[in-house]
């Protein structure tokens, strides 16, 4: 009778704690070779822990790893690549400053004569790049440059070049643009026909959907149940994950959302041919999207109005009045009264080393001194107030901001930003990368903001968040608006359209322009519309 080999991947009993939290409890986990093993749980779950644990960043308090039914223990990363393991975590792990070529071959660089072999050094770049088909990306350039969605490409062609085994993709697509997507799921298939276990955390169930074979649902951390993947519905598959039922992911809109003048109105803002004569205007009560595929100006959109960027021409009015914004300390300032949740919470939007409550804080500090002294008790009571308004999961507020989950790390940037009370926010994909529960908190967020009177401009690389959350959206393609959708308008269809800037059949209104400084359809705006802003600022 012929045996059955063991699992490549075992654990029994695997805990871990972070002072008085269980981060994981007794955690039972295998993984067969030649699989893609799903791994579900919302933000704080344990996920990203146990993933840890299997690549040797973290040590377990208690239990057992197995590696092809042999125990083994990780002192460090390097003993887990020895096993043949490999991640890609969702904290991206390139160095900034040296080139893509440098970060692929990092550990391990091709030496001749006892020295780094630059040559071969770039020409295994070219073959890994080009294997992930990303042959665009020079490997000289230096990370520092490449668009997050590029980046997340390179961290992945560094993974590819250890010949993993065992490889953890933590979010390993949350980032990407749908092109890339496209090419990561040839890769993983491949790999797994290859004989590879790949261990795939996402909370994309559309992507689980496609590509896992089975999945392993985490909950408070602790393994709730492991099962095929076609043997849940999506609905058990959430109920597992958050222990309650998800009715309604999207709170209902205003029927009325624009009253009054506009908050904020553009008028042919420009930027380095990244954005051309764009001109909106955003009321109060509104939450207005910016659509389009990624990398079209709406990232710099944000930052130009938060007043980031330079050399900026055209016109910002708030409340009517003409503001030149020349940094982020004049945007947040009372008289204007913006905020900005950046595209990436780990790099732009947290001092990770610091204490929780010292980044709620960090915005707001002018408004919490008494004298030339910080108020502790202002202090205290502010932070308390924004972890229990966001219902941020610490159990001490003096706690690294990166001891948390990458939820409540979100979580956190946007409680810094609220503590300063903004009329305006920005937001820049902030759901990427967080569980649907936490997702759906942060939906409601932004609909009781806009309730509030707040206006709110959000750029999301998800078609379902465009719908569901906002009132009108703003398709930009090559830096222009091209098209407004607002109502009925804004389904998935429009939506990919209006992305590849193509005419469909639609009512007059979704063709014409609209009032308050909206741009017209594929950039024929009328003379009156038009801003001459030559020579003006933001």
């Amino acid at each position: 009778m012929t045996s059955i080999a063991p699992p490549l991947l075992g654990l029994s009993a695997v805990s871990k704690r972070y002072g008085g939290v269980h981060a994981l409890r007794g955690v039972d986990l295998e993984g067969r070779a030649g699989s893609i093993h799903a791994v579900l749980g919302e933000n704080g779950a344990g996920k990203s822990t146990l993933m840890k644990i299997v690549a040797g960043v973290v040590r377990p308090d208690e239990g057992q790893i197995r590696i092809d039914g042999r125990p083994v223990a990780f002192a460090s990363p390097k003993d887990a690549a020895a096993q043949g393991i490999a991640c890609i975590f969702q904290e991206l792990s390139l160095v900034p400053d040296l080139s893509i070529a440098d970060n692929i071959s990092i550990t391990n660089p091709p030496r001749r004569f006892g020295l780094i072999d630059r040559r071969a050094q770039r020409r295994r770049a070219e073959e890994l790049l080009a294997r992930v088909g990303c042959e665009d990306i020079h490997p000289l350039s230096l990370v520092k440059d490449l668009p997050l969605s590029r980046r997340q490409m390179v961290e992945i062609a560094k993974a590819l070049g250890r010949d993993p085994r065992i490889l953890i993709l933590d979010e390993g697509t949350s980032a990407l643009t749908g092109g890339d997507v496209e090419r990561i799921y040839a890769i993983v298939r491949r790999l797994r026909d290859e004989g590879v276990l790949l261990l795939y955390i996402s909370h994309r169930m559309n992507e689980i959907r496609d590509l896992a074979d089975r999945c392993s649902v985490f909950r408070n951390g602790a393994h709730v149940e492991t099962f095929d993947t076609d043997a849940r519905s999506d609905d058990e598959i959430v109920r597992m994950m958050v222990g309650r039922d998800i009715h309604t992911v999207f709170p209902p809109k205003r029927a009325e959302a624009r009253a009054g003048a506009p908050v904020l109105e553009v008028r042919g803002l420009t930027w380095a041919e990244r954005l051309r004569d764009v001109s909106f205007a955003l009321h109060p009560g509104e939450i207005v999207g910016l659509g389009g595929l990624e990398g079209q100006g709406q990232r710099e959109l944000l930052l130009a109005l938060f007043g980031v960027l330079r050399g900026v021409e055209g016109e910002v009015l708030v409340d009517g009045v003409p503001r030149r914004i020349s940094g982020p300390g004049q945007a947040k300032s009372t008289p204007i009264g913006m905020a900005l949740i950046p595209e990436d919470r780990k790099t732009e939007g947290l001092m990770l080393p610091m204490s929780v409550a010292d980044n709620v804080t960090a915005a707001s500090l002018s408004r919490l001194r008494r004298g030339p002294f910080i108020d502790a008790e202002a202090e205290r009571r502010s932070v308390e107030r924004m972890v229990e308004r966001l219902r941020i999961k610490v159990d001490d507020v003096r706690r690294p901001v990166s001891t948390l989950s990458g939820g409540n790390q979100q979580k956190v940037v946007i409680a810094k930003w609220l503590l300063n009370e903004p009329r305006i926010v920005l937001m820049n994909d902030p759901t990427r990368g967080i569980d649907v529960g936490t997702k759906q908190e942060i939906y409601q967020l932004l609909r009781d903001l806009a309730d509030a009177g707040a206006a709110v401009l959000l750029f999301s690389t998800d078609y379902a968040e465009l719908i569901g959350c906002c009132d009108r959206v703003l398709m930009l393609y090559e830096g222009r608006v091209v098209r407004v959708l607002e109502g009925g308008e804004i389904d998935e269809m429009n939506l990919v359209a209006g992305a590849f800037d193509l005419s469909l059949a639609a009512p007059p209104a979704a063709a014409g322009a609209a009032d308050g400084g909206r741009a017209h359809v594929d950039g024929a705006r009328s003379d009156a519309a038009r801003v001459d802003a030559r020579g003006s600022h933001v």
